[in-house]
């Protein structure tokens, strides 16, 4: 990775506001200089991170939600997700989604990486955890989130990514990141 300060195409911040203060989305804009001396302005939103959960059953296959995603209104097949708290540790909170969520509690734990979904207007991060050894302790849903649990066979989540059944980029990237520690045996 390169050092922000020695890089050549780094943008350095000349002043910067914030335009919007949400619930959850922070907007600002800022002035910048860009690598010419030459003056811009960038508008992005601060978003407080988030995780999503491959979480595997023992016969391979995915435990999947399908939500109702309010800016495209439609529902989406997505795998288990949710906002980091303040101040909370990743890995507890892909414990605490997939419990809330799905009903879910998993034995086995591994971290597979990181995405960043929106790299032109959000500095939010996705922290790609797989979960297995999983048993059902019920689910314990936020107020106001309504949901329905599926449990989907490995090869029918490539299937309906192929077909663009399922778009959603962290459900994508995250399965494509976890497919390798998930074995050949669930791809059979």
């Amino acid at each position: 990775m390169s050092d922000p300060n020695r890089d050549p195409l780094a943008e350095r911040t000349a002043a910067s506001e914030q335009v919007f203060d949400g619930v959850m989305l922070k907007v600002w804009r800022d002035a910048v200089v860009l690598p010419d001396g030459s003056k811009g302005v960038r508008e992005y939103i601060r978003h407080p991170g988030a995780v999503v959960v491959v979480a595997l059953l023992d016969d391979d296959r995915l435990i999947f939600e399908r939500q109702f995603r309010y800016p495209l209104g439609r529902a989406f097949l997505e795998l288990p997700a949710g906002k980091i708290d303040a101040g909370e540790d990743i890995r507890a909170c892909a414990i605490r989604e997939l419990r809330e969520e799905t009903g879910f509690e998993a034995r086995t734990w591994q971290h597979v990486g990181v995405m960043h979904p929106c790299i032109g207007y959000s500095d939010e991060r996705i922290e790609i955890f797989l979960a297995s050894g999983l048993t059902h302790v019920g689910h314990a849903l936020d107020d106001g989130e309504f949901l329905e649990v599926l449990e989907l066979p490995v090869r029918e989540v490539e299937a309906l990514i192929r077909s663009g059944e399922i778009t959603d980029a962290k459900t994508i990237t995250a399965f494509y990141r976890a497919l390798p520690f998930i074995g050949a045996a669930a791809r059979t």
